[in-house]
């Protein structure tokens, strides 16, 4: 900055041209930055972009191109805490009716989290996995396996979240007090805030828990590029007018030449820093994501008979069958035993084709299955990935490489009714934007591939 400083000195009055180079600096800027976010925004003005452009014949751009689109999604998980005393503390989802395909909930209907209660209203709801079940209880509260284990709900209520956070912790301290009073006085340990001197451990960690993380933003490939390009682009149109410089003195050109020096260094300063942020985003966003739980659907036949017993004994897997397939109608026959609550033995040995879901059973139970099969991959005929679809096409990449014959794809956003819930409101861009990426990931699994469009009858042959 010292060195700058002498060189404006020697070109002029040193506090005007600085003004006028911080004054440039704020006009660059303000025109990819909005409340702290880079956005494309519109500029009603005549050739503020440098358009890259490379000689093509024909060039597709769009206020997008060069970004990724982080798609909304509502993300939730389970919460564990520690008490003073090296306890755990386990909030768990038990059921979460989210948004879908982006329709945001009207004023008043906004989805809260809320203590869940395993009352009889609840009996309609799908069936929950033993350890679920044996909750039991307003609020859904209980000592398991060492643990506190306290089960909310995502679902609309027209209260704040702020006060059904105060309700259910009123709520838990007092079932807690009354079953299990032993955990209240960690609880109630005192982690106060200026605001609130009395908030207490659990105050924390519930509004830890409620404070949702809502995702609808781009990311740029190349800031650090497309920025220094936007820069220069800048300096020659709007800063240092070439039809001037013509005109001008020595004193005076020198003076512009000091001035796009102080711009262009100063502003490089910036745009490493926020370069660097954008490219941590950029690396966590493409960074595979873990799987965090897998299930498996298999036929009884398939499944070892020295399981039987346990698969018999459960209640939630009988129950999902009572659902799907009414096992509780098979009565009065003397071709297999009848239904019964618990099931048989004999009774799961008449219908070998009944499906059996893992999530219905603990951790051990799974492993004793897998490992009843000699190459699980060779058993598999068909996947289903719950995840946002940039993740799920990069976590799969490598494995199904090439082995992909056709791809079905229903582009969202397409009914004319969804709007895409972004500030600078660029709608095409941001379909063409998330589409883009998707489709150029999915050539991976096979070249050619053909890609099948049903919500616009279109194929494509990458």
């Amino acid at each position: 900055m010292k060195a700058l400083r002498e060189q404006l000195t020697t070109a002029g009055d040193p506090a005007t041209l600085e003004d006028e180079v911080f004054s440039h600096m704020a006009t660059f800027f303000r025109r990819y930055y909005k409340d702290g976010d880079y956005l494309s925004l519109r500029r009603y003005k005549k050739d503020v972009y440098a358009l890259p452009y490379e000689g093509e014949e024909v060039k597709l751009h769009w206020a997008n191109a060069d970004q990724y689109y982080i798609k909304s999604i509502e993300y939730f998980r389970d919460y564990v805490f520690k008490l003073p005393d090296g306890r755990r503390v386990h909030f768990k989802l038990t059921e979460a009716d989210s948004e879908q395909n982006n329709n945001k909930a009207a004023e008043g209907k906004e989805r809260r989290f809320v203590l869940a209660s395993l009352s009889p209203a609840a009996d309609a709801a799908p069936p929950l996995p033993n350890w679920e079940r044996e909750l039991g209880g307003e609020g859904a509260i209980a000592e398991l396996d060492g643990e506190l284990l306290i089960c909310f709900v995502y679902r609309p209520d027209a209260e704040k979240q702020s006060a059904l956070n105060k309700a259910a912790a009123a709520r838990i301290l007092a079932v807690v007090g009354e079953r299990f009073p032993n955990w209240l006085d960690g609880l109630r340990t005192k982690t106060p805030t200026e605001k609130d001197t009395a908030r207490t451990l659990l105050d924390k960690r519930l509004g830890d828990y409620s404070a949702r993380n809502n995702f609808d933003y781009f990311i740029h490939k190349d800031l650090r590029g497309f920025l220094r390009r936007e820069l220069d682009f800048f300096i020659k149109s709007e800063v240092m007018l070439l039809d001037d410089i013509e005109d001008d003195t020595a004193p005076r050109v020198e003076q512009y030449l000091a001035k796009v020096r102080a711009i262009r260094r100063i502003a490089h300063k910036i745009i490493d820093m926020l370069a660097q942020l954008e490219e941590f985003q950029k690396r966590l966003w493409l960074k595979k994501k873990f799987v965090v739980e897998t299930n498996y659907c298999v036929t009884l036949d398939r499944v070892p008979e020295a399981l039987y017993a346990e698969i018999a004994a459960n209640d939630a897997q009988r129950d999902e069958w009572v659902r799907l397939f009414a096992i509780n109608e098979i009565v009065n026959t003397t071709i297999s035993p009848n239904y019964s609550a618990p099931l048989t033995v004999d009774f799961l040995k008449a219908h070998p084709f009944l499906v059996l879901d893992t999530r219905f059973f603990l951790q051990p139970f799974k492993a004793r299955l897998l490992a009843s099969f000699d190459d699980l991959d060779a058993q598999l005929d068909g996947l289903l990935v719950h995840s946002e679809n940039f993740q799920a096409l990069n976590l799969l990449q490598e494995r199904y490489r090439e082995q992909v014959k056709c791809v079905y794809i229903d582009p969202p956003y397409n009914t004319g009714e969804d709007q895409f819930v972004y500030k600078d409101n660029y709608q095409h861009s941001s379909w063409l934007t998330m589409l883009r990426d998707r489709i150029l990931f999915s050539t991976t699994y096979s070249n050619p591939i053909q890609l099948v469009n049903a919500a616009h009858v279109c194929y494509y042959t990458l």
